[in-house]
């Protein structure tokens, strides 16, 4: 019988990722574009849903593109596109049905089981709406794991001999925590990581940065070439994927 593969989700504020373990290692999937990381970006045209890179290039043009869903995750809030009305469930869901199928791609078989990771700020509510998100994906969401405690584990902290606390400081695109772990070596009940204090700004990351210097790049070229660009859109756009390169 082949061994099932489940699949291990980063699901971001500005970028997405996917992994699997291969014989015994962890290895994060590419997507179509060749790239480790997807845009949590989500785009209407033409009848079309698009996301990832594709979606992220129309930002700043088509006004049916969605971007940092994950800060509504767990809210009654909902977006308005492609004429209609969705809950941030049904976005987060197209981005993950968008990591499912290139996974499948990879691995070249049926998916239908994840982890996900969600800040350790995350409350229930939030959590389940992730879960929701994936079960509308096609995925039966297994589990939902602290992305500090993902962090920990990924530096290999879960084979150490010893008790310890670990600070994980983690700055995304679109957000940023710092949340400090107590990881216990229980001989009888195993390893055990338990989040003790967590602090940080959902809605301070990359993203601002970039923002901050696009502002920056506007203000200058104002005043060296007497010309106002915020009113070009395709201006705005190459500034800022200019400011993300810087």
């Amino acid at each position: 019988m082949a061994k099932e593969v489940i699949i291990g989700i980063d699901l971001g504020t500005t970028n997405s990722c996917v992994s699997i373990v291969d014989n015994g290692t962890p290895v994060v999937l590419e997507n179509y574009n060749g790239k480790r990381t997807t845009p949590s970006v989500v785009s209407f045209k033409d009848g079309e849903i698009i996301v990832g890179d594709n979606a992220k290039n129309q930002l700043e043009t088509n006004p049916d593109t969605i971007a940092s869903i994950k800060r509504l995750m767990g809210s009654t809030q909902t977006v308005k596109a492609n004429g209609r009305t969705y809950k941030p469930e049904e976005i987060s869901a197209m981005i993950l049905e968008y990591l499912k199928k290139y996974a499948e791609d990879k691995v070249g078989k049926k998916i239908e089981k994840a982890v996900i990771t969600v800040p350790a700020y995350f409350d229930n509510a939030q959590r389940e709406a992730t879960k929701v998100a994936g079960k509308i994906a096609g995925l039966d969401v297994l589990r939902i794991i602290n992305e500090p405690t993902a962090a920990a584990m990924a530096f290999g902290l879960d084979k150490a001999d010893k008790e310890m606390k670990v600070l994980v400081f983690d700055l995304g695109g679109g957000t940023f925590d710092v949340s400090i772990l107590d990881i216990d070596n229980d001989k009888e009940a195993g390893k055990s990581f338990e989040v003790l204090a967590t602090s940080g700004d959902n809605r301070l990351g990359g993203d601002d940065w970039d923002a901050e210097i696009v502002k920056w790049l506007v203000e200058k070229i104002k005043k060296d070439q007497k010309v106002d660009v915020t009113a070009n859109k395709m201006a705005m756009a190459r500034l800022k994927a200019a400011a993300e390169k810087a």
